[in-house]
């Protein structure tokens, strides 16, 4: 939450400002993942910020990819938003 604060005001732009958040599933190392997930649901539950979840994987026929063309692209392949739900084991 720190980095996202510190980008925030380097821009000059608050929370009110978002609108959606795009959140790259992996690879990565599982903590850093979980903790990035957990930050935008939180996020998403408290300041209504609407979220996608994607890895580059989604875009298979997309030769190259750039982190700008994400919105479009998890458009076109028909990503779903929210796509985080918990499993909780007993």
């Amino acid at each position: 939450m720190l980095l996202i604060d510190k980008f925030l005001r380097n821009n000059k732009k608050s929370l009110d400002d978002i609108d959606v958040v795009y959140v790259n599933r992996g690879p990565g190392s599982f903590a850093g993942i979980r903790n990035s997930l957990s930050m935008i649901k939180a996020l998403y539950i408290t300041k209504k910020i609407d979220y996608y979840c994607f890895s580059f994987s989604d875009f298979e026929e997309s030769k190259v990819v750039k982190y700008v063309d994400v919105p479009k692209l998890c458009v076109k392949y028909k990503l779903k938003k929210n796509l985080i739900n918990p499993i909780y084991l007993s």
